[in-house]
Parts: structure tokens; C-alpha cells; sequence
């Protein structure tokens, strides 16, 4: 699906890349583009190119083709990089350092990093600041790598499953802070599994597999370009005779209420109404992001096999 929305400034860029591993191409001929002041959420089953394409932005991979920008500069330049946070799945904490320390001396590395309240307040550490990192739990672990990367004030701030590890309420919490940022002018590039993240945070959806961009738009875009719809009503048919209609492609029953899914929801209700006129409780919803996900990839998988 083609990306229809009005170009705002592109601070970083992948221009017909590529990135080969021995006989296994990674990256397959990828453009893509990261605007000011957008989060934008890469999505794509494991093995995708997701951490790739992320890596080739930093820096920390070679393209084998095509170009790599970070704002109009290569990704290895320390001017680009000092304009940059990252937040990556490997950190490791050795030693006896307390969390305010590793925070202080990663923001020495910046010209005009966030004082360390700040940082603290942002990754809800506040309360943890004189804590030796080796004792903090898995989730405050993440919460200290996410400290790690805003504490230089980036302008452009890359996020690998950020939220992995995290209970309901401190995700919350970083969604919040997330927001936050965007709200502060600053860009974000989040990688996730967890598709409601994206939806909740994202302006702009890219969906990438196997290496190459098959999707990209808002969140609602992204929904749409799914034929589907759900119907949602309580009613005497069972789920068995709503299976029959024309139409219908699943249903689910919880009691008497029926969550059925379906390309085309007038033609499916006019024929329920004939055969139950006292339905009701309706709600009529479009397909889910989980929904819309699996089925471009699935879709691009068939494409490719084929």
C-alpha cells in the first residue's frame, strides 16, 4: 500500500538499501524514511529486517547497496551521532555503579544532555537513582536503557522492544513518556510485538517482510487496507447459522452475544435482522491492527512462494 502522506522534513533515510549476510539477504532494496516530529513504528515478523534496517541507521552495519542518511550525513559521523539516542536489546551493566551514575557519565558523551532529574523523571527512575544497577530488576533494567537513551536529549531517538519486560503499568507509564517526546518536537523510531503499542503511539505504520516495505501509512491506513469488519450483537442465532450466511468469515460466541467478522457488515446484518428482529446491543468496528498484520504479512509470504 503506498504511503500518501505529505512529506514533512526527512532527517534520516535508507535509499535503495541492501544488507547481505553471506548468502542471506537481510535488507532487500529498502527505501524508507524517518520525518521530524513523527513516531514511527516499524513492524514485521522476526526475521523481517526490522533490527537490520534499525542497525544500518545507527551505524553499526554497512549497507552492502544504496545509501544511508542521518540528517544528510553518514550514520558513523559523531555529528550525527551526537544527535541521536538508542535503546537496543543487548545492554549490559557490569560492576557496582548506581543508576545515577551510569546516567551521568552516558551524558557526558552529549554537548547538551537533560539534567538528571530530568532523565530520572522521563524513564521513571526517580526513586532509584542511588541503586547499583546489578540490582535492579529486568523491567527497571529497561526503564535505565531507556535513561541511557534520552539523557543526551536526542532529536532523533531509536527504540528496540522498549517495553519488553515491562508490567501493565509501567508500560503505561512509557507510553507516556514517549508521548512526551513527540510532544517536545523529537522523532522516534519504535520496534515492537506488541502491535497495541503501535497502534496507541504511532503516527505512521511501516510493515516490512522479508527485508522489504509491503505497508506503510497511519495506523488507521493500515487498518483499512484489511477488507474486514466485526459485528458485534447480542441475539438468539446461534454462531453455527451465522456461519452459513454470505459473507462471514468467522464468528465467535459468548453467551448471547455473537463477535462475527465479515467483508461486507450491511449485507450480513440485513439477512440477521430477517431472521432475528429483536438483535440488538450492535457495534459495527474495523479490523484490528493485529488483524491487518498478519494479513499483508501472510499475504507477502504467499507472494513470495508463489
Amino acid at each position: 500500500m503506498p504511503d500518501k502522506h505529505v512529506t514533512r522534513t526527512t532527517i534520516a533515510a535508507l535509499k535503495g538499501v541492501s544488507k547481505c549476510y553471506g548468502q542471506v539477504t537481510a535488507v532487500d532494496c529498502m527505501n524508507l524514511e524517518i520525518r521530524r516530529g513523527e513516531v514511527l513504528a516499524l513492524l514485521g515478523p522476526n526475521g523481517a529486517g526490522k533490527t537490520t534496517s534499525v542497525n544500518l541507521l545507527l551505524g553499526l552495519a554497512w549497507p552492502t547497496s544504496g545509501a544511508v542518511e542521518l540528517f544528510g550525513l553518514p550514520p558513523r559521523k559523531v555529528a550525527a551521532r551526537r544527535r541521536i539516542g538508542a535503546m537496543l536489546q543487548d545492554a549490559q551493566f557490569g560492576g557496582h555503579a548506581r543508576v545515577g551514575e551510569i546516567i551521568a557519565l552516558y551524558s557526558g558523551y552529549y554537548l547538551k544532555p537533560l539534567a538528571l532529574a530530568e532523565t530520572l523523571r522521563l524513564a521513571g527512575l526517580e526513586d532509584l537513582e542511588g541503586r547499583p544497577a546489578v540490582k535492579l530488576s529486568g523491567g527497571q533494567k529497561q526503564r535505565l536503557m531507556f535513561a541511557l537513551a534520552v539523557c543526551g536529549d536526542p532529536e532523533l531517538l531509536f527504540l528496540d522492544e522498549p517495553t519488553v519486560g515491562l508490567d501493565v503499568e509501567s508500560r503505561r507509564a512509557f507510553w507516556n513518556s514517549i508521548r512526551a517526546l513527540k510532544q517536545a518536537g523529537r522523532s522516534i523510531v519504535l520496534t515492537t510485538h506488541y502491535l497495541e503499542e503501535a497502534d496507541a503511539l504511532a503516527d505512521r505504520i511501516v510493515v516490512i517482510g522479508r527485508g522489504r516495505v509491503i505497508a506503510a501509512g497511519t495506523p488507521a491506513e493500515i487498518k483499512q487496507s484489511v477488507a474486514r469488519r466485526h459485528i458485534r450483537c447480542i441475539t438468539r442465532l446461534k454462531a453455527a447459522q451465522v456461519c452459513m450466511l454470505p459473507g462471514v468469515s468467522g464468528v465467535l460466541q459468548d453467551g448471547a452475544r455473537l463477535d462475527i467478522v465479515a467483508a461486507r457488515p450491511e449485507s450480513v446484518l440485513f439477512e440477521m435482522l430477517k431472521l432475528d428482529p429483536a438483535l440488538h446491543d450492535l457495534e459495527v468496528t474495523g479490523a484490528r491492527l493485529e488483524e491487518a498484520f498478519l494479513a499483508l504479512t501472510n499475504n507477502h509470504r504467499e507472494e513470495q512462494a508463489a
